[in-house]
């Protein structure tokens, strides 16, 4: 029986998910709606369209989560990478590309595979049960008619439509002689909340700085939309001044164990992972553009040296509920002939994005072949965004690759046999250096 790879949608994901697949001998039709339907946010014929940005950010593998992205998926000969390298532009230590370049090198490449067909028509049903094994990668503006028919097929509640994300900071980055352990009214574990006190004056010149912050400016396809359990935090302030003291920042049920002076208002952060390593900011969803996020939260009592994971942002964004839907194959757990892949999968940004859709190629080409495929090891940068992905414990959003999902290094063993604790741009160093030989590890094991 001929193996065959449907794929819908011809992004990052579906891109590179198409390049992997073919090249592990499968066949591979890959539909894009282009040119004849765009997105709001679209605007040329080619695959892999960069929207928002030209820059895929850091390529510094030795002390950097994204770098490290990059240089695996350089040693597993990804596409979008090859594409990066031919068309990249002065800008510093990031990896920025020729945009119009970039994407007509993918396209290039593409057409040119002889087990790759193109097809330029739009999708709009979920494929049947029947149907060859299908990759979903059709980015975070899917709509129309496939948008309903993945709603109608995974269950509306497990379909997100836009991110409302909150700051997220490097729990070793907060400063303890500040902020303390408690919930509130010491209701379930003290250790669920980080909390950081601020008195009058410091909560009054945290508001004025909000109401004064520069915002992002909405997509012209995106509204600003907003309910009120999810008001972005600079629009609370907006209301009156003392709005989010009977929000986020109540300051009640709360004792600080610092100091006898109660606190005028408290700043909460939450466990985001399961390792415990990253916090976020309870409330604080934001439009502020980034460079404000950091200036004004490194105001709030114990995140002055805040290290941020990711920052808040709002914007249109749909994907689905992977930990619940998806399995470790990123199959869809009560239909396994469709996978998703990507942004819609709830990862966040463009290298992340194409990441997924390689490791997906490579999932598609062993089931297709009748091998089990080898999950990459959560101490990579490959395999630490698939643990997001299929294990998240906290409210699922999308998320940047950062080593704060990584299993955590605290130290090693010397040449003399002692423990030496690992902090700051060695741990980093030490992120990295351990995922590049775990991942060389993988490749060989994985038959790739």
């Amino acid at each position: 029986m001929e193996k065959i790879l449907h794929i819908i949608g011809a992004g990052l994901a579906g891109s590179e998910a198409a390049w992997q697949a073919a090249k592990r001998g499968i066949k591979v039709k890959l539909f894009e709606q282009k040119p004849h339907k765009f997105s709001p946010a679209h605007k040329n014929q080619d695959c892999a369209e960069l929207v928002c940005s030209n820059s895929l950010r850091s390529d510094d593998y030795e002390h950097n989560a994204v770098g490290l992205m990059h240089e695996e998926m350089r040693r597993f000969d990804s596409l979008i990478m090859r594409a990066a390298d031919a068309c990249k532009v002065p800008a510093g230590g990031a990896l920025a590309v020729d945009r119009n370049g970039f994407s007509e090198f993918i396209t290039r490449e593409l057409k040119q595979n002889p087990l790759i067909e193109i097809i330029n028509r739009e999708v709009t049903e979920f494929p049947p049960e029947d149907a060859p094994l299908t990759i979903i990668a059709t980015g975070p503006l899917t709509e129309g008619a496939l948008l309903e028919a993945i709603l109608q097929k995974v269950n509306r509640k497990s379909l997100s439509f836009y991110d409302a994300i909150a700051p997220v900071v490097y729990k070793e980055s907060i400063d303890f002689s500040k902020a303390w352990y408690q919930s509130r009214y010491d209701k379930g574990d003290k250790f669920d909340y980080i909390n950081c006190p601020m008195n009058k004056e410091q909560y009054y010149g945290f508001v004025e700085a909000l109401l004064a912050a520069e915002k992002m400016p909405f997509h012209d396809f995106e509204e600003p939309n907003y309910f009120d359990g999810c008001l972005p935090i600079e629009v609370m302030a907006e209301r009156g001044k003392d709005t989010l003291l009977f929000g986020p920042m109540k300051p009640v049920g709360l004792t600080n164990p610092h100091t006898p002076e109660k606190p005028f208002a408290v700043v909460q952060l939450r466990q985001d992972n399961k390792e415990d390593t990253l916090r976020n900011i309870v409330g604080f969803q934001t439009k502020l553009k980034y460079g404000e996020q950091e200036r004004i939260f490194r105001t709030i009592p114990g995140l002055e040296n805040a290290e941020f994971a990711r920052l808040g942002g709002i914007h249109k964004n749909t994907f689905i509920q992977s930990p619940v839907l998806l399995d470790e194959f990123l199959r869809l757990k009560t239909q396994p002939n469709v996978m998703f892949a990507g942004q819609i999968s709830g990862c966040e940004g463009y290298i992340e994005s194409a990441n997924v859709g390689m490791l997906a190629g490579y999932y598609a080409a062993c089931l297709l072949g009748g091998k089990t495929p080898l999950v990459p090891p959560a101490t990579t940068a490959t395999g630490a965004m698939q643990v997001h992905l299929h294990d998240t414990t906290a409210d699922y959003q999308p998320m940047n690759i950062n080593f704060g999902i990584f299993p955590t290094i605290q130290g090693e063993i010397t040449a003399n046999g002692k423990f030496r604790k690992i902090k700051g741009a060695d741990r980093k160093e030490a992120y990295c250096r351990r995922a590049l030989e775990d991942f060389a590890k993988w490749q060989e094991q994985a038959d790739v």
